[in-house]
């Protein structure tokens, strides 16, 4: 809670909190090395990112759509502008990669 600047848990949202969602992945030993090769980045992996340096995260899912041009597949988030289908898994630097299945 501290963290947020709230006082107590939240439990509308903190399921979808990036670093709580890590904390479940790395506990349940679903953690995979972050790596610059995007042939280790497989469909259903979920890829957490830094967008700026200073902690503001972002996660998504990689898809099952595949990307010829650079041979990867690409990456299912939300990030404001609804949901987008795009080859943005090197864009922003990653903090976690995780096999949950």
């Amino acid at each position: 809670p501290n963290k947020w600047g709230l006082k107590s848990s939240d439990s509308n949202i903190d399921h979808r909190r990036v670093p709580n969602l890590q904390t479940f992945f790395t506990r349940r030993g679903k953690s995979l090395a972050i790596t610059n090769r995007g042939e280790d980045y497989k469909p259903g992996d979920v890829v957490a990112w830094d967008l700026d340096g200073k902690g503001l995260t972002h996660i998504g899912l990689v898809s099952n759509i595949y990307n010829e041009t650079t041979k990867r597949y690409l990456i299912i988030h939300n990030i404001g502008g609804g949901t987008q289908a795009e080859d943005k898994v090197f864009d922003w630097k990653i903090i976690g990669h995780y096999r949950y299945f």
